[in-house]
């Protein structure tokens, strides 16, 4: 079985995903580098592991977590699916087991909020994963914060992903500074995210929950 470790080292992948994250910043887009890759992958392994779930789920999800963003490589647009294709042919070329390629593929396929759907467990760690990940440092440059996606993730001066003992609940808290960014701000851009998080918890059988400045908001 291929390993999260030997996806991690391999050459091509960190390529992509390094040109990847230049093709956003020539358009001013937030940090998806080896962070983002490296947080996400974190995050959908915790999620499974936690959830109890078998040992290649949570190395597939780590997989798909690492490589998910590649498709931005080509264009911001469609970058979920064009990134499935870009990760079927680097895992296929690495012999990977067929059924391991689809899972993987199909959850990165899935990961975004334009036209993505939990279709699978995989899917649904990527997506809560994936969606959760608002922090400072992925704004590149903190100097006028005239985008909102710049604003919104500046103003996060905690965050916090945890589930509950019960395995019932999964939390995402935020602490924001509203002098930043406002809560409306954070949902314009983010409402959609966070219904698609909520939608991929219910494929996990627990609920999601958005708690900001210790208000419960989803």
């Amino acid at each position: 079985m291929i390993k999260f470790e030997d996806i991690k080292n391999n050459a091509q992948i960190n390529t992509y995903i390094k040109k990847a994250d230049e093709t956003l910043e020539a358009i001013s887009f937030t940090e998806h580098s080896f962070a983002h890759a490296t947080k996400v992958s974190s995050d959908a392994a915790y999620i499974l592991e936690t959830l109890g779930y078998d040992e290649r789920s949570i190395n597939l999800a780590k997989i798909a977590g690492y490589m998910h963003d590649i498709g931005n490589v080509i264009n911001r647009n469609n970058h979920s699916q064009s990134g499935a294709i870009l990760a079927f042919r680097l895992l296929d070329h690495m012999n990977m087991d067929p059924d391991d390629i689809a899972d993987i593929i199909s959850a990165i396929g899935n990961h975004d909020e334009g036209n993505g759907n939990p279709v699978n467990a995989i899917a649904a760690a990527l997506i809560i994963a994936d969606k959760s990940d608002v922090r400072q440092s992925k704004v590149r440059e903190k100097v006028e914060y005239t985008d909102i996606h710049d604003r919104v993730n500046y103003s996060v001066k905690k965050r916090e992903l945890k589930i509950n003992n019960d395995h019932t609940i999964i939390k995402l808290k935020l602490e924001i500074d509203t002098k930043v960014s406002s809560v409306m701000d954070y949902f314009e851009i983010f409402l959609t995210r966070m219904l698609m998080c909520k939608s991929a918890a219910a494929k996990l059988n627990i609920k999601f929950k958005l708690i900001i400045n210790e208000q419960t908001l989803i």
